[in-house]
């Protein structure tokens, strides 16, 4: 209170909120009717003091308040800022926010779908389209003060993040950089490599959510606390969070029960489902049904709330799940509401689309207020549903892990059903940073006083397991940086051969390269010491022991390379000695718990060699049969006959014989004591060593004989000391070799993409021919491909729709690889084109394992996928929507989006084709405008 300072203090108070006031963070803290975190508040006013930031913060935290006091300054000082984020929708929901508080005309928006007044102070962009404006050297650069790029931590992502990495390295000096990402374990390391690249950066990290998050784990009809707070221990007065002991009781005892699968039913196996059945009466707990799940959270007051299946099919299953069970969420107000909005949202698109889309279906689930959300579904459906679940008129949503990608969706609860997605390649269980980025849509702020997360019971869960994920709040920032065929044109045309190498090895992955070889160096240093010290033990008066040393080490390598050659040798002889036996063979037993007289039953023949018998199929070579003379039937195997075996003599085996039956055994083995007890088995006689007849062993003796050290007296004390020497020098070659394989990656990858380029005559030194410049202009994954078939007019002379077929094959790739089915594809000069498409593919991928780039490494042209050219040519052909759909197999929402990403594509063709004697750039243009209709056409924005 101003009555307890002195007047000094009071003085010095005053001017400061005099001073606060004066700054330009006054009047925007006034745009929000909550009071900013003090880690906005330190943000912004380093940004007003010149300083790029970095604020590393959990998903809802209000991070975004610092991007728009960047834009605030920018207009405060009459410049621009770029605001860019990593997916479309994520930029036309910050336009629509900037649009509401400064107006159109001081907004705009560049997607690869819209251009909405471009040359706007303030323009809110995907980071691929300033990626390509710095390339282009575009006007719109002109006045440019401030880029925010909201979720940087996308750099790490291995397809799209070498685009967050180009634009930061390319910004002019400047341009005040504001990046903004989930909280990340090393974001000092990330703020330090901006600080080199940018400037003065300052890193802000804040790991405090804004709404307290509360875990759960649903399990019958009882939700359990994942945690249980306890706190002073020790007196300390401290809090710490321990696993619920009522969950781990309750995980014991249900994991630990056992179901016999083998259980019969009339002779047959029983079905899964009753299976099911009898483990669901048997037990006390189960994994609720999803209309379960939602009925319980609205009866606890946890809606809305958003259950990530991480299935497309599940999330639309989900949604019938809850029709049928007759869910209702919203009353009949909320339910007009809804129609009125959807309505008024999807009137531009025609009634015979409506009907194809699903539309009819999916409005009765969101009057009810359930919906679901995935990128297979129509772009402006989805919006439709960000909308009505941001008003509250959707309660339950259920959706696939891209919706936690930045859009802003907060709801009060986050549902789990598992931890287990597939990844593309296997089913894996979520990362701590998956996780937290899902559960972190949980708690809407100034709305929710605390978040709920629930993950629903599944039988193996292990809590233990899901409080690591729960606890770990951040997860390492990793570079995916690799250097491509474009941008090694764009670069050398910018800044030569010798200055685009040097930039490219300031990125952040040569960054973070260099870093891990900082102690990796250090190790080394310490062990070139030792190496020393090691050196000086074995110094020898008579001679150079090192030298000596090396001698008997090649003449030990040499002995055990021939007793190795020797033991394999041994090992094939008797294997072999093994394929000659026949049933009725009797044999002795060499070694093993089995050593002795054996009659062969079966020979064990490996599968595909069974010298006319049922062989027992294995891949460790034959594994006989064999009854013992102690009447034991046993399988052996190759470690039991360490030297050859010979039949002894041989015996008919009944036809009788049973080997389960013991009067069997018994008999039969009598027979064969009988037979041959008797023989004795000629004792294997051994070869002479090889190592006796090696010249190279008799010479290596010689010469340490002859070898001066070999007289000292101290010769074994020596020789301790080089052998240690030896050691701890072959672990620092190894470390070294690591040093070099991490050092210039970036770089050396670089030099091998411009090696290519120049065989390809795209380069010629440090210029770019004029191949090369039209390579500059096509930024994609097969840029290399397109810029090929562009020089040698694989595209001259087809229609539109046939040219659109064609460069679907660039950009489209199948979701799941379907190798047993060949895709449909236009007839006539169509097809022609695409396998000729694929035949030039085919010479690249050569050029490229011929250079050493590999796809492995994130380098190189993948094949051409022509899953998607029928649906291409049907839709540029002006075929119907139900028409083109069936026929594809595809959701709706894919096919827009993969219409829009060969649009862009045809763009780029159409500003890199030749203008003389070519039809390629007019019939682009075409192909452009035969797909941008109907469904493809339709917008929220502009």
């Amino acid at each position: 209170m101003t009555e307890d300072f002195t007047p000094a203090e009071a003085y010095a108070a005053a001017r400061a909120r005099n001073a606060e006031q004066a700054t330009a963070l006054a009047p925007f803290r006034e745009m929000y009717e909550f009071g900013l975190d003090p880690f906005q508040i330190e943000a912004c006013k380093a940004l007003e003091a010149g300083k790029g930031v970095l604020v590393a913060a959990p998903t809802g935290s209000g991070k975004t308040i610092v991007g728009e006091f960047a834009v605030h300054l920018a207009l405060l000082q009459g410049r621009k800022c770029f605001y860019t984020t990593p997916i479309k929708a994520l930029s036309n929901q910050k336009y629509a926010d900037l649009v509401k508080r400064y107006g159109n005309d001081k907004v705009g928006l560049l997607t690869g779908d819209n251009s909405v007044n471009g040359d706007a102070p303030i323009v809110v962009m995907t980071t691929e389209v300033l990626r390509n404006m710095l390339y282009a050297g575009s006007r719109a650069l002109s006045g440019l003060g401030y880029v925010v790029m909201d979720e940087v931590h996308y750099l790490s992502d291995r397809f799209r993040g070498a685009v967050w990495e180009e634009v930061i390295i390319h910004l002019p000096e400047s341009v005040t950089l504001v990046s903004l990402s989930a909280t990340v374990s090393n974001a000092e390391e990330f703020g330090d490599w901006l600080d080199t690249v940018r400037g003065d950066t300052q890193v802000i990290v804040s790991e405090s959510r804004p709404v307290p998050l509360w875990q759960h784990v649903l399990a019958g009809r009882r939700m359990y606390d994942l945690f249980e707070e306890e706190t002073d221990h020790g007196g300390r007065g401290a809090s710490r969070r321990e696993v619920n002991p009522d969950l781990l009781r309750l995980a014991r005892t249900e994991n630990s029960r056992t179901y016999n699968p083998r259980d019969r039913r009339r002779g047959k196996m029983v079905r899964e489902a009753d299976r099911e059945r009898e483990r669901r009466q048997r037990s006390r707990i189960w994994t609720p049904g999803r209309p379960e799940v939602i009925e319980r959270l609205d009866a606890e007051g946890l809606l809305p709330a958003i259950t990530f299946i991480f299935s497309r099919a599940g999330c639309e299953a989900a949604v019938q799940q809850c029709l049928y069970a007759g869910l209702r969420l919203n009353d009949e107000d909320g339910r007009r509401r809804v129609r009125e909005i959807v309505e008024e949202r999807t009137a531009s698109i025609p009634n015979e689309d409506l009907h194809v889309l699903g539309y009819y279906e999916w409005l009765e689930a969101l009057e009810r207020g359930i919906a679901a959300h995935h990128a297979g579904m129509l772009p402006t459906f989805k919006e439709v549903v960000e909308e009505l679940f941001v008003r509250g008129l959707v309660k339950a949503v259920f959706a696939t892990e891209t919706l936690a990608l930045g859009i802003n969706m907060p709801a009060r609860s986050v549902v789990l059903e598992k931890l287990v997605k597939w990844n593309g390649e296997q089913h894996a269980d979520i990362t701590p940073g998956e996780y937290t980025q899902l559960t972190g849509r949980a708690g809407r702020r100034g709305i929710d006083v605390e978040g709920h997360a629930v993950v629903l019971w599944q039988r193996g869960l292990d809590p233990g397991h899901l409080a690591g994920l729960a606890g770990t709040r951040t997860y390492p920032l990793r570079s995916s940086f690799k250097p491509s065929y474009n941008m090694a044109v764009n670069l050398v045309d910018q800044f030569g051969r010798h200055r685009s190498r040097e930039l490219l090895e300031t990125s952040f992955a040569q960054f973070q390269a260099d870093r891990s070889v900082v102690g990796i160096s250090k190790q080394v240093q310490k062990n070139e010491e030792g190496l020393e010290g090691y050196r000086e033990g074995m110094t020898c008066h008579l001679g150079d022991f090192e030298e000596y040393a090396r001698l008997r080490r090649d003449l030990k390598d040499r002995e055990t390379d021939l007793a190795r050659q020797g033991a394999n040798q041994r090992r094939a002889e008797a294997a072999a000695s093994l394929e000659r036996l026949k049933p009725g063979d009797v044999i002795h037993v060499p070694t093993g718990k089995f050593a002795g007289l054996a009659l062969v039953l079966d020979p064990g023949l490996p599968a595909g060699r069974t010298n006319g018998h049922r062989g027992f199929e294995n891949h460790d070579g034959p594994r006989p049969l064999v009854l013992t003379a102690e009447r034991q039937v046993k399988r052996l195997a190759s470690i039991d006959f360490p030297v050859p075996v010979e039949a002894l003599d041989r015996m008919r085996i009944p036809r009788s014989f049973n080997p389960r039956s013991p009067q069997s055994r018994r008999d039969l083995a009598s027979a064969l004591r009988t037979k041959a007890g008797h023989v004795n088995p000629e004792r294997h006689q051994k070869k002479r060593a090889a190592a006796a007849d090696d010249r190279e062993i008799a010479r290596l003796r010689t010469e340490i004989r002859a070898h001066p050290c070999h007289g000292c007296d101290e010769r074994e004390d020596h020789a301790r000391w080089a052998e240690r020497f030896h050691r701890l020098q072959r672990d620092t070659q190894q470390l070294e070799r690591r040093i070099e394989g991490r050092t210039n990656t970036i770089a050396r990858t670089f030099d091998r993409i411009v090696a290519l380029l120049t065989e390809l005559d795209y380069l010629r030194d440090d210029d770019v021919t004029a191949d090369g410049k039209r390579l500059a202009r096509l930024y994609g994954e097969l840029d290399l491909l397109a810029s090929e078939c562009l020089r040698e007019g694989v595209w001259e002379g087809l229609s539109p729709a046939e040219l659109a077929a064609c460069v679907s094959a660039l950009v489209f790739e199948a979701r799941q690889a379907d190798d047993a089915v060949a895709p449909k594809l236009p007839a006539g000069k169509a097809k022609a084109a695409l396998g000729e498409m694929v035949r030039i593919w085919g010479r690249l991928d050569s050029l490229e394992e011929e250079f050493k780039l590999h796809q492995a490494e994130g380098v190189g042209q993948r094949e051409p996928d022509l899953g998607f050219a029928w649906a291409a040519f049907q839709w540029a052909s002006d075929k119907g929507l139900d028409e083109v759909l069936r026929e594809a197999e595809m959701p709706a929402g894919d096919f827009v989006r993969w219409c829009k990403q060969v649009i862009d594509v045809l763009g780029q063709i159409a500003a890199a084709a030749p203008r003389e004697n070519s039809t390629v750039a007019k019939n682009a243009r075409k192909a452009v405008d035969s797909l941008l209709r109907g469904v493809v056409a339709y917008s929220s924005v502009g």
